[in-house]
């Protein structure tokens, strides 16, 4: 069966079995994953199918982000991944279930499960490729809206003379998570396209510490000089 055959019956069953309200995790999200996924899997050995299942069905648990038990959201979507598998879909190959049930588990950040398999690390650098550039930024808002956090403290957005908080304050969630996702990247492809995307983020949080000062033209060249060197770090 081919991919495409396989991607059409997936989003069906998502369409209808999948009731998400997180439009942030939504299965626009997952095709997107696993069109970062396809663009770094070209080259490699990596089996296409086990990729592109993964994609879609890594947040099938999804706990909200202040969830006590986030942390086990992606062991339990492994545990659903293979029930669905088994009971909606039994002609998929059983031999490739540990394989997506895997690369289920570790894509997440807050489980720190070490990817031990390359279809696994093509999927974690997909979905956290997600949390960067335009993309990224749009859903970091809507999340932290949802959650009811605050956008940034106007006094000091940068928490330069403060403790980053970002149960508090969105804009924290750059330096707390965000800007350092690229070292966390398991691919040469991934690794490229998050620090690229970083790169983006840094310009915005110029862009917003120079509109706090009153300047709507320009960028803060302080923020420019404190945070576009780290990226060299990646």
């Amino acid at each position: 069966m081919s991919l495409t055959l396989w991607q059409s019956r997936f989003e069906n069953w998502l369409h209808a079995s999948w009731p998400q309200d997180d439009k942030a995790h939504d299965i626009a999200h997952l095709r997107r994953v696993w069109q970062s996924a396809q663009r770094i899997m070209q080259g490699t050995n990596a089996d296409p199918l086990v990729v592109m299942t993964a994609c879609y069905f890594h947040d099938v648990v999804n706990l909200p982000k202040n969830h006590p038990q986030r942390h086990l959201a992606s062991s339990k979507a492994a545990v659903e991944t293979r029930r669905i598998l088994n009971e909606d879909f039994p002609d998929f190959p059983v031999e490739l279930h540990n394989a997506v049930a895997h690369a289920v588990q570790a894509h997440s950040f807050s489980a720190g499960i070490k990817p031990e398999t390359l279809e696994a690390r093509i999927v974690q650098d997909a979905d956290r490729l997600e949390s960067l550039g335009a993309i990224g930024l749009a859903r970091v808002f809507y999340t932290s809206g949802a959650l009811g956090r605050a956008l940034f403290d106007s006094e000091d957005p940068l928490g330069r003379d403060r403790q980053l908080d970002d149960t508090s304050w969105t804009l924290d969630h750059f330096q707390k998570k965000l800007l350092r996702l690229p070292d966390t990247m398991q691919t040469a492809e991934g690794k490229r396209l998050a620090r690229h995307n970083v790169a983006f983020l840094v310009t915005y949080m110029a862009k917003l510490c120079a509109e706090l000062q009153g300047d709507l033209v320009s960028l803060d060249e302080s923020v420019l000089r404190d945070f576009t060197p780290a990226l060299g770090e990646y």
